[in-house]
């Protein structure tokens, strides 16, 4: 049974001072001011005491204040893993067209196909005060999440649902999508899953979801192949050409991207395979042209437009004052049988 979700920050949470800064590291206000602009001035032991209690308070340095007297930036902050070929487009635009509309502009930082820049990327905007912040994905690094507990911002995960939310969430179950893969796979009575993944968080949770659907109906672990960088044609490629060269011969494969699919199906009929006849092909994102291409792809179909927009009505509730009463959205997903598998 999965438990309940509860919210690790209240919005009404005070925002740490640079005065709760110097009290705790037990040196002036001065000091603190100096350990972000000119750490090098400071001994080594002030520098790590002031940055303990950096980290214990979650405090951030307002790098506007002395600009905005009314302490509103009209800035919102979105975080996205990657704008190439990216599954994530429709959010943006979504959340991008209504905030302008309502006299906001957003700050798009990217944070890497593994989230390797999501530390350097929250630094950056949360020192500009933004007037909240989206996330793609969930926050796991601990200093990170207090820095962002700390924070009296809306702060909106997006495109998972994490068990300890950090205030907002618009998203859906990568685990689940994984799961209904893998029963679409048993349902077919494919043998040979292949699965060809990206080295993501999302993806791997996907991953996981689909090997436990393998394991609750006496099925082996799946063969998985995966790739680091962003997913693309040729990445899906030249992933099932060393699977073929290495000897493996799957029934279906299951894909972490739309874009891998395609590659996936391009090569295998290169090689004279039909599908999905001979080999079956699973998607995720249904992108514009995965309806068209030659077979039609089977995918999972996420409403990006969806989560922007739930995630910008969560932001102006918030600025008008008003209380979220339903902090958390799961706007689900679809399987889309098409032809291809």
């Amino acid at each position: 049974m999965t438990p309940p979700l509860r919210l690790l920050r209240r919005p009404d949470s005070p925002t740490p001072t640079l005065a709760q800064v110097a009290r705790m590291a037990g040196v002036s206000g001065a000091t603190v001011s100096r350990f972000f602009n000119a750490p090098g001035k400071l001994s080594a032991e002030t520098a790590a005491r002031i940055k303990g209690a950096v980290d214990e308070l979650g405090y951030t340095p307002n790098l506007v204040a002395g600009g905005l007297a009314s302490n509103r930036s009209r800035l919102v902050a979105a975080l996205a893993p990657t704008i190439e070929q990216s599954i994530f487009a429709a959010t943006i635009q979504a959340m991008t067209d209504e905030l302008a509309g309502a006299g906001y502009s957003v700050m798009l930082g990217l944070t890497g196909a593994r989230d390797e820049h999501v530390s350097q990327q929250l630094s950056a905007v949360l020192g500009r005060r933004p007037d909240g912040v989206i996330l793609t994905g969930s926050i796991t690094d601990p200093v990170m999440r207090q820095r962002l507990v700390a924070q009296n911002t809306p702060i909106i995960e997006t495109w998972d649902l994490p068990a300890d939310p950090i205030d907002m969430v618009v998203g859906f179950s990568h685990e689940a999508v994984g799961r209904a893969v893998g029963a679409r796979v048993i349902d077919k009575g494919w043998k040979k899953p292949l699965l060809i993944s990206a080295n993501g968080t999302r993806a791997a949770i996907r991953q996981a979801g689909f090997t436990q659907a393998m394991r609750q109906n006496g099925r082996p672990d799946p063969e998985v192949l995966t790739f680091d960088g962003v997913t693309t044609v040729g990445q899906g490629r030249r992933a099932f050409a060393q699977a073929w060269e290495a000897g493996a011969r799957p029934d279906v494969v299951v894909c972490s991207s739309d874009w891998t699919a395609y590659g996936v199906i391009a090569e295998a009929q290169s090689r004279g395979l039909d599908v999905p006849g001979d080999l079956a092909v699973i998607g995720f994102g249904d992108l514009d042209f995965s309806a068209d291409v030659n077979p039609a792809l089977t995918t999972v179909r996420i409403d990006g437009h969806a989560i922007g927009r739930q995630a910008v009505s969560f932001l102006l509730q918030r600025a008008r004052g008003e209380r979220v009463a339903e902090p958390i959205v799961d706007v689900g997903f679809e399987l889309v049988v098409r032809k291809s598998g």
